[in-house]
C-alpha cells in the first residue's frame, strides 16, 4: 500500500497549459465586461452604466464626461447649450498648446473642460456648468473660468439656482496667470450672484483639486461631493513635505472632507436627483425640507 503511494504512476497522462487562440479571445468583443478598480468584481458595462456608472456590488463610482452627467441628471431634452462655441487661444505662445487642444476637441467632441446651459430638475429649472476631466484633465483656462462666469451671469438674469459639477487637475499651466485669474473671477461672479440671492450648489467629483478646488468649487451654499472622490489643493507629498508630518490615510477624501466640516454631505451618484430636487423645492416659496 505504502509502496503504491510513492511510485510513479505512468498511466497518467500528462497535463498541459491551454493558450486560447486568437479567435478565441475575440468571443467576448471588446467593452462588453467592465472590471471595478475599487472591489475588483467583474460586470456587464451595460448594467454598469444602468446604475449610472456605480459600481453594482461595492458603490464606486466611475468617472463621467460632461454629457453623461447631462443625460443622468437632467430631465430628458430640456439642456439648452449657451457659449458653446467658445475656445482657447495661445496668449502665451506655449509651444503645441493648441494643438493638443485640438486633441482633445476631436476626442471628446466638446470645445473645452466645461460645457455650460440651462435645464431642469424634474422641473425646476437651473442654470449649470458640468466640468469634463476628459478634456485637459478639466483644467482651468482662460475660457473655462469665462464659461462659468457667464453661466453664473445667466443663473443671475433669470433668477433661477446655479448648480456645478466640478472635476478637474487645477489651473492650466499652459496660460500661467491667466488661468489663476479665473479664480478670482468666477469668485466675484458668485459673490454678486449670491448677493442677489441666488442658489448656488456645488458637486465636487473625483478629482477636485489645486486652483478649482481653492475657488468656485468650495463657494456654493451647499458643498456636496460624490463617495471617494478626491478633493483637496496641493497634493499629499508636497504638504507632507512641508509639515513633515505623515498625513491620514483618509486624506483629502470627500469622507475626511466631510468629517472635518468642509462638507456638507456626501451624496450618491444615484441619489442625486431626488436629494437635489427637494433642495430646489425647499427654496421656492413655501417650500419645505425632506431629506
Amino acid at each position: 500500500m505504502l509502496k503504491e503511494l510513492f511510485t510513479k504512476n505512468t498511466n497518467k497522462k500528462k497535463k498541459y497549459a491551454t493558450i486560447p487562440t486568437e479567435a478565441a479571445k475575440s468571443d467576448v468583443p471588446e467593452g462588453i465586461m467592465t472590471k471595478c478598480p475599487s472591489c475588483k468584481t467583474i460586470m456587464y458595462t451595460k448594467e454598469l452604466n444602468k446604475n449610472l456608472k456605480v459600481c453594482l456590488h461595492c458603490d464606486f463610482h466611475f468617472s463621467m464626461n460632461a454629457k453623461e452627467r447631462i443625460v443622468s441628471f437632467l430631465d430628458e431634452g430640456s439642456f439648452e447649450e449657451i457659449n458653446e462655441n467658445m475656445v482657447s487661444d495661445n496668449p502665451l505662445n506655449f509651444p503645441d498648446y493648441l494643438e493638443k487642444v485640438e486633441k482633445d476637441r476631436l476626442k471628446t467632441k466638446i470645445n473645452e473642460a466645461v460645457v455650460t446651459g440651462c435645464g431642469s430638475v424634474n422641473g425646476n429649472k437651473i442654470a449649470l456648468a458640468i466640468m469634463d476631466s476628459t478634456f485637459r484633465m478639466g483644467s482651468m483656462g482662460s475660457v473655462v473660468g469665462e464659461k462659468i462666469t457667464r453661466a453664473i451671469e445667466k443663473a443671475d438674469e433669470l433668477s433661477i439656482p446655479f448648480i456645478i459639477f466640478t472635476a478637474s487637475g487645477g489651473a492650466r499651466m499652459q496660460e500661467g496667470v491667466l488661468s489663476l485669474m479665473q479664480m478670482a473671477k468666477t469668485s466675484v461672479a458668485l459673490k454678486r450672484f449670491s448677493d442677489n440671492g441666488g442658489l448656488i450648489i456645488s458637486i465636487m467629483t473625483h478629482p477636485t483639486t489645486g486652483g478649482v478646488s481653492a475657488s468656485f468649487a468650495s463657494l456654493g451654499d451647499y458643498n456636496f461631493a460624490e463617495p471617494g472622490a478626491l478633493i483637496g489643493f496641493a497634493g499629499r507629498r508636497v504638504i507632507e513635505q512641508s509639515i513633515r508630518e505623515e498625513l491620514p490615510e483618509d486624506f483629502q477624501t470627500a469622507e475626511f472632507l466631510l468629517k472635518h466640516g468642509q462638507l456638507d454631505a456626501i451624496i450618491s451618484r444615484t441619489d442625486l436627483v431626488e436629494k437635489i430636487t427637494n433642495l430646489l423645492e425647499i427654496h421656492q416659496p413655501g417650500g419645505e425640507l425632506e431629506w
